[in-house]
């Protein structure tokens, strides 16, 4: 009985680590897609403001 029940808890253990790690692993994804999302909205707000520019400079 003792044997079961602590095979239990390894197992318990076992599940909860590996439940913990794929949470940090799913966050650092996350932030890694959101940096990646700013980064492309930051050029293209560059690339917008450069056409402005540029249209800018045409129509003198």
């Amino acid at each position: 009985m003792l044997r079961t029940k602590r095979m239990a808890d390894m197992g318990y253990r076992l599940f909860s680590g590996s439940m913990m790690l794929l949470t940090v692993y799913g966050g650092y994804l996350c932030s890694m897609r959101f940096s990646r999302y700013m980064q492309r909205q930051k050029q293209l707000q560059l690339e917008a403001q450069d056409q402005t520019v540029d249209s800018e400079v045409v129509k003198d």
